[in-house]
């Protein structure tokens, strides 16, 4: 295996693309778990051996998602000018806000693809994006409206790929440092008011399913039972918000949500709806992307927001340890707790992130999040990809990176 650069592939990149994943300068989700790996071993150039202090159940999923960092040009990478990598197609060029292109890689270690090349193109609009994948201007787009791709399946002249395996999830964050959500009845309210088959049926179009836990039902800390425990009850949710504000018309809460994202709109205004009904007033309070991304990273939300998460299709621990909204450690939320901590560890540090012992303690887990509902979730939702017939062997990676490694195109 080589670099695109031509240079051999060999242990010492691993380490150093460990040893760079696990440096807080980045701010990467899986940071905790690269910072776990104590030592690393690359007297062999073929193979590499990682130490640690502790077992960890999910270091396979870093290892899935991080990926390989050349140090030789890792500062092009960080000015954005360029990127080295071991894929089966390269960097070529970049026109800011319009395009980047890659070309096929010859040496590429798992066969040269069959593509020539690979075009991205950066259409901002969603209407375009489907005309032109209408027109053949575009094989295959990824960020069309639900409604939109809805249309494309039914009317069976392009394909519509669900991402199974790559799942988000949509949900309602709590800032705790608010004194209106403190009190963890008024949180509850939410949980109750919001109704969430209307968000996945209108927002999604049904490309995803209610949840009130943080896990896909294949995940091994499903549990079907604890899903339904804020199933809508908008008459308990007032008496919840009447208990909790002792009868007084409380303040406006601001409800934050990234404005570039359409499902996100649409999501607040159900949610701010939805409370309504339950007594609570929220303020909508639209953030551009880089702002809203900014809250998140800082923990920086005045009151309620929505976003969608991820990393729940993993290891289930890799949700509690690594990811910004539900880190044990650290979280958007300002939420600490012993007990949370002590599950989040107790998952983290076991061999087998699927047997007995990290299940037990994935219970532990969900009760803690429906307990305190520093988060409150709404639907599991499939990121959907639409392309034409002549697209073949299109595939993707739990982080819904669009493989093409054995993609092609016919002729009709």
């Amino acid at each position: 295996m080589r670099f695109h650069s031509g240079r051999p592939f060999t242990s010492k990149d691993v380490a150093f693309s460990i040893e760079t994943w696990a440096d807080p300068a980045w701010a990467v989700q899986f940071q905790r778990t690269a910072a776990a790996v104590t030592s690393v071993d690359t007297s062999r150039p073929d193979q590499v051996t990682l130490g640690f202090d502790h077992p960890v159940s999910n270091i396979f999923d870093l290892l899935d998602a991080m990926p390989i960092i050349d140090e030789d040009s890792i500062a092009d990478l960080k000015a954005g000018k360029s990127y080295v990598g071991t894929g089966p197609f390269e960097f070529e060029s970049w026109t800011p806000n319009t395009e980047i292109e890659f070309k096929r890689n010859p040496d590429y270690w798992g066969g040269k693809p069959h593509l020539a090349g690979v075009d991205t193109k950066i259409v901002t609009d969603p209407q375009s994006l489907v005309s032109q994948l209408r027109s053949g201007q575009l094989d295959a787009i990824t960020g069309g409206s639900n409604r939109d791709l809805e249309a494309l399946r039914a009317s069976r002249q392009f394909d519509v790929e669900e991402l199974k395996g790559a799942e988000q999830q949509v949900y309602v964050g709590a800032n705790l440092q608010n004194p209106q959500l403190q009190d963890v009845r008024l949180r509850q309210a939410i949980a109750y008011a919001v109704d969430r088959p209307r968000v996945t049926n209108d927002v999604y179009r049904g490309a995803g399913y209610p949840i009130n836990v943080p896990w896909p039902k294949y995940s091994p800390a499903y549990d079907e039972r604890l899903n339904h425990r804020y199933d809508r009850d908008v008459a308990k949710a007032r008496a919840l918000v009447k208990e909790a504000t002792q009868g007084s018309k409380g303040a406006t809460i601001p409800l934050e949500y990234d404005a570039s994202n359409s499902d996100t709109e649409a999501t607040a205004q159900i949610v701010q709806a939805n409370l309504k009904e339950a007594g609570i007033q929220v303020g909508l309070e639209p953030l551009d992307h880089s702002q809203f991304i900014k809250k998140l990273i800082g923990a920086k939300f005045k009151g309620l927001w929505v976003a969608i998460h991820s990393y729940a299709q993993w290891t289930p621990s890799t949700l509690a340890v690594s990811a910004y909204p539900f880190n044990a450690e650290h979280n958007a939320s300002h939420f600490t707790d012993k007990g949370y901590l002590e599950h989040s560890n107790a998952a983290w540090q076991v061999t087998d992130g699927t047997g007995p012992e990290a299940v037990s303690s994935y219970r532990d887990i969900s009760d803690d999040f429906l307990d305190n509902l520093f988060l409150i979730e709404l639907s599991v939702i499939y990121t959907q990809v639409a392309h034409s017939p002549r697209l073949h062997g299109l595939s993707w990676s739990k982080r819904q990176e669009i493989d093409l490694d054995d993609a092609y195109l016919s002729k009709g």
